[in-house]
């Protein structure tokens, strides 16, 4: 169940509390990624102390572990709990593995496009394994051969096996499974993909349909997508929101500095009763802008992937603690997460990046969830307050000021 507190007056901001069997999501909130059902580097004592209300884990990469009870158990935690589809992995696994393209374009590549690892058609797709960077297969293949080429590995996933297993693993909110364009892909594929969506938008409802009563609670998010392209946009958003999701997803990929205006043409079309979720979009400014626009929930791994490579988020900016080899303040100055509570100084902390110590990418998660936990509680208070704008300028200003 979600219910909308407060709108904001200057703005479509909104103050909301997403109700879920494990818990209440105060909203905007920000999702923490947990890929495998763990947040990389943290102990499940750890996720506490940072403020995190809800998890996001990936199915296509929890495929085999498909019970009720492994994400509870793995994540030491009753905290809500999302589920992907796997549809992000339709796009990352092949067109951004192959072509080194991520879902937002900040540069353009060679105009061919390949898509080796996947085979898409109308029922699904076919992931076609092969080594990874460091030459290693994964492990989640069958080994049937394929006469039709040199791969010997493949595994196929679709709408009806994607709910299975979302079902399976017990999340209290899962996702449609839809098919994650490119920013690179043209109007005609964006098309065909569109019509591909939609088609298992409803089989997705259909095998929820079939959810026995222990999973009845499980709230189910449709997906729009459309890729760069207005008038797909409309189109996806004014189908998803005719089908009786519980929720609404924005997946898809974006143009540099086209999120905010593909949000603009989405948005007026999505019902106002249903949570909005934004996949995979997680920088500061990008934030501020969502929830201007009216998004409920986000998720990305800028948080925990930055963290463990050393950058650390402060509302100054972020900085390269492998920088700061003699600087003795802590981490960041008025910060109340566990580490600077226990004045936890940059050059300690950058020592043990220096020498590969477990603790040091653990303190770095820490602190860097908690900011963006907290940015979002304050961001909470802004729009209870109708304050909204006038808090996001200003952030906005102190954050980015030593990057102008």
């Amino acid at each position: 169940m979600f219910e909308i507190l407060k709108k904001d007056v200057h703005t479509n901001a909104r103050l909301g509390v997403l109700t879920t069997p494990h818990g209440k999501i105060e909203t905007p909130s920000y999702v923490i990624v947990a890929t495998h059902a763990r947040i990389k580097c943290l102990k499940p004592s750890d996720i506490k102390k940072t403020r995190t209300q809800v998890v996001i884990a990936n199915t296509y990469h929890l495929w085999d572990k498909s019970s009720t009870t492994f994400l509870r158990e793995e994540l030491g935690t009753k905290l809500p709990i999302m589920t992907d589809s796997g549809g992000f992995q339709v796009f990352s696994l092949g067109f951004g593995r192959e072509n080194k393209v991520g879902k937002v374009l900040n540069k353009q590549v060679g105009k061919k496009i390949k898509r080796e690892n996947i085979k898409i058609t109308n029922k699904g797709v076919y992931f076609i394994d092969g080594p990874d960077a460091k030459g290693i297969e994964d492990p989640r293949f069958d080994n049937r051969a394929s006469r039709e080429s040199n791969r010997d590995k493949k595994r196929f996933l679709g709408p009806e096996l994607s709910i299975q297993i979302q079902k399976k693993l017990g999340a209290d909110i899962i996702f449609a499974f839809d098919e994650c364009t490119s920013p690179l892909d043209g109007f005609d594929y964006n098309k065909k993909a569109l019509g591909r969506t939609h088609a298992w938008a409803k089989i997705c409802l259909e095998q929820m349909a079939k959810r026995g009563s222990k999973k009845a609670k499980q709230m189910l998010f449709g997906i729009v997508q459309g890729g760069r392209f207005k008038s797909l946009r409309i189109k996806s958003a004014k189908y998803i929101a005719s089908l009786p999701f519980d929720g609404i997803g924005i997946g898809g990929s974006f143009g540099k500095d086209e999120m905010t205006e593909t949000l603009k043409w989405i948005a007026p079309h999505l019902p106002e009763e249903k949570p909005r979720h934004l996949l995979g979009i997680g920088k500061i400014k990008d934030i501020f802008n969502a929830i201007e626009q009216g998004m409920d929930t986000f998720d990305c791994v800028i948080p925990t992937r930055e963290a463990r490579h050393g950058r650390i988020y402060t509302k100054n900016g972020y900085f390269d603690i492998r920088k700061y080899q003699s600087d003795k303040v802590i981490l960041e100055k008025g910060c109340a997460c566990s580490v600077c509570k226990k004045k936890f100084t940059r050059s300690k902390l950058n020592n043990m990046f220096k020498i590969n110590k477990p603790l040091a990418q653990r303190y770095a998660t820490i602190h860097n969830i908690w900011f963006f936990n907290n940015l979002l509680e304050n961001i909470r208070k802004s729009i209870h307050k109708d304050e909204f704008s006038k808090f996001k300028n200003k952030f906005l200003a102190n954050f980015y000021a030593g990057y102008l």
